[in-house]
């Protein structure tokens, strides 16, 4: 573990030590001793309630373990289950009506429905690029990807595709800021006059949708538009090789796309130590001071990556106006599960890593609400951290109490910290308006996640019975009465205008015209935010805000009341059709296997918390540590079952493990599993599967954090 310091009666890993004297806590005008004490305050007053809040959703998890059982072989009574888990305090009543008090939030959450990036901290580049992807290119989005119905042909540029491009970008201008009597593929001269815009000197249908310009007002350089709160900006250059074919000399059409994005210190990295958890803090720092930068080789140039600056134009009344160029950034803490070998307390225990993330995350962004000019990230001087995998409101109710104390350490106003709660794990989805109402001065998000929530529904169900396979629990009632609940609820406790409600990952970044199809749902869903795996990806989700007025959905849900109620959440998806084929058994479980292998390798080996993993058809799908824990719980839940043997699964997992070496073969840092299976990182994903039930809630973290520490020893 390296060298350690005394520090307030804790032993903290010397890298840790250094990071936050010697660069985090200047310009906070916190003391160094200070600081310490009251890190070590919170770690021995709050860790033994952290430890207690665990040990009960132990408890609950085997009561519920326990009713299932006595119960084997019986239909499943509803009634009786839903009076079980009252009695247990597993379900909470449902208090009155109430509305969120959250002040000081910045409009990305309150008024721009759009887009939102999740994006590993320790990997620079990937956060400059999410912070960067406020602004993307619709021709680039429709040219590289599949978005038009087929990928962009190898070698240059590609003549009759890019002319196809130009067409499908007039065909969205006039759908989001239609002309009088004309169309924008007819347009060969945009100008402004008397603080309008002109399209060959007819006006815009909504002259308001212009909202500035740059340059000559006669034949400006760029023309600013806004539609459903989003901006759309043209760019002419007659110089540009696309401008100069072009007749209005139009040579890009750029979208608003990623409103936000997610810097994770969570699912989608690996830190097991101090050593990991300052490169992930150092990232942080750098994005929350504005100077963050990568170099990097590309195509045989070295090239620099740095934060944007923001956007200036003329409004239409002659006024400067400025627009953000940075996607509004929320921090991902870590849940309450994790201890961390980064410090050790008085006992010589590992701090909870949610508590060490609280207080040194928070620290960080005191250098973003310092600023009164450049590259800041909140305008209203809040601090957006999205805390997952509560169970419940008590839970919810603790990190609360976490932040405050955080905030009074730190010499913050209370509820500086805004909270995003994901909407997760059942015991928080069954009692979701009491989980808002524990945070209801802080909430600024709430968003669902499928894979995390079905994995968690496994997990708590396992002794019921063996689950149907994965793509027939997405079709069962429980998850489409788990998303709308969602909605309902956020809307219900005043979240429209106020915070975000989001809706989960599109995972296969290289399917971008499945995407355009499918991923509309969301806003029509009365969702005014979304996940997306990559700034390319977001650009196109945009279209779907333009297209959808999403605070118009959510006034028309509002009086519509609950579409959707605990009752349908707690119906557990199991099969109710057993009678699989051991071919269909085999093939779900290979497809369970490859996928955790892919992942499970990465991490333990490389330290990669998310990546792009082949699936067993070879198509590119996002792996963090929510898909893992799905797939393991659902082979781990056909085990207990004796819906396939030990045995089976082993020969299948050997059997991945080299179709998994196969698909890495060309990574020169790659450490084949087969022939031996002996390694690490095949032991780990066997681990995650075997003894799956038995892990807390069903969390592949405790595992993979003790192989890849075990790695790491062996150097």
């Amino acid at each position: 573990m390296g060298n350690r310091m005394d520090r307030s009666g804790m032993q903290v890993d010397a890298l840790l030590v250094d990071f936050v004297e010697q660069q985090a806590l200047p310009g906070t005008g916190i003391e160094a001793a200070v600081f310490w004490d009251r890190l070590s305050q919170m770690a021995h007053e709050f860790g033994p309630r952290n430890a207690a809040l665990l040990e009960k959703r132990e408890s609950l998890q085997a009561q519920i373990d326990d009713w299932h059982k006595a119960r084997k072989g019986q239909p499943h009574d509803h009634t009786a289950y839903k009076a079980f888990l009252t009695e247990i305090g597993y379900l909470v009543p449902e208090g009155g009506d109430f509305q969120i008090e959250t002040a000081n939030v910045d409009p990305e959450f309150t008024s721009v429905p759009g887009p939102q990036l999740v994006v590993p901290i320790t990997n620079a580049r990937y956060a400059l690029n999410a912070a960067n992807a406020r602004w993307g290119s619709l021709y680039d989005g429709l040219y590289g990807t599949d978005a038009m119905g087929s990928l962009p042909p190898a070698g240059g540029f590609e003549r009759g595709r890019g002319a196809r491009v130009v067409a499908r970008a007039r065909v969205f201008l006039d759908e989001a800021f239609p002309v009088e009597g004309l169309s924008h593929s007819d347009a060969t001269r945009y100008h402004v006059e008397d603080g309008a815009l002109l399209v060959n000197d007819k006006p815009l249908i909504a002259p308001e949708k212009f909202v500035g310009y740059k340059g000559h007002p006669k034949a400006p350089d760029a023309v600013l538009l806004r539609n459903n709160g989003l901006h759309v900006e043209l760019v002419f250059d007659r110089t540009h090789n696309i401008g100069a074919r072009d007749q209005a000399g139009l040579a890009d059409v750029r979208l608003e796309s990623a409103v936000s994005a997610i810097m994770d210190c969570e699912d989608s990295v690996a830190c097991v130590d101090g050593e990991e958890k300052v490169q992930a803090y150092a990232n942080w720092l750098g994005l929350m001071k504005g100077d963050l930068s990568e170099t990097f080789e590309k195509r045989g140039q070295t090239l620099t990556r740095a934060l944007n600056g923001d956007l200036d134009y003329v409004a239409p009344d002659g006024s400067a106006l400025s627009v953000k160029g940075r996607a509004l950034m929320l921090v991902r803490n870590v849940g309450h599960l994790m201890t961390n070998p980064a410090i050790l307390l008085k006992d010589g225990s590992e701090i909870f890593e949610g508590l060490m993330d609280a207080m040194i995350t928070v620290l960080i962004a005191k250098h973003d609400l310092s600023k009164t000019g450049g590259l800041r990230n909140s305008h209203t001087g809040s601090v957006y951290v999205v805390k997952p995998k509560m169970h419940g409101p008590e839970e919810v109710a603790f990190a609360d109490e976490i932040f405050s104390f955080v905030e009074k350490a730190l010499g913050l106003p209370q509820y500086t910290v805004k909270l995003g709660i994901m909407d997760e794990e059942r015991r928080t989805s069954v009692n979701l308006k009491e989980c808002i109402r524990a945070a209801k001065n802080r909430v600024a998000f709430i968003n669902t996640g499928f894979l995390d929530r079905t994995g968690d529904e496994i997990h708590t169900s396992m002794e019921a019975g063996p689950f149907s396979r994965k793509d027939f629990i997405k079709r069962k009632a429980w998850i489409t009465a788990y998303e709308a609940l969602n909605v309902d609820i956020g809307l219900e406790c005043g979240l429209s205008g106020r915070a975000q409600i989001g809706k989960g990952m599109w995972a296969m970044p290289d399917k971008m015209a499945a995407m355009l199809d499918a991923k509309i749902d969301h806003p029509r869903s009365g969702a005014n935010c979304a996940w997306v795996p990559s700034p390319t990806a977001a650009t196109l989700h945009a279209l779907h805000y333009h297209r959808v007025d999403v605070f118009g959905v959510q006034k028309g849900l509002l009086k519509g009341g609950r579409r959707a109620h605990v009752d349908q959440i707690l119906d557990i998806p199991l099969a109710t059709y057993r009678k699989w084929t051991p071919a269909q058994i085999t093939a779900e479980v290979e497809n369970n296997a490859q996928g955790i292998l892919g992942y499970v390798v990465r991490w333990i080996d490389q330290g990669v918390g998310c990546s792009k993993v082949p699936d067993i058809h070879d198509v590119g799908l996002m792996e963090d540590r929510a898909t893992c824990r799905i797939s393991s719980q659902h082979i781990a839940n056909w085990l207990h079952h004796g819906v396939v043997s030990r045995d089976e699964v082993m020969e299948i997992m050997q059997r991945m493990a080299e179709v998994v070496d196969r698909q890495n073969a060309g990574d020169a840092g790659y450490t084949p599993m087969a022939p031996g299976f002996d390694g690490i990182a095949f032991k780990a994903a066997c681990e995650l599967v075997f003894e799956g039930r038995v892990q807390p809630s069903g969390y592949t973290e405790p595992v993979l954090h003790r192989r890849r520490l075990e790695l790491k020893a062996q150097g």
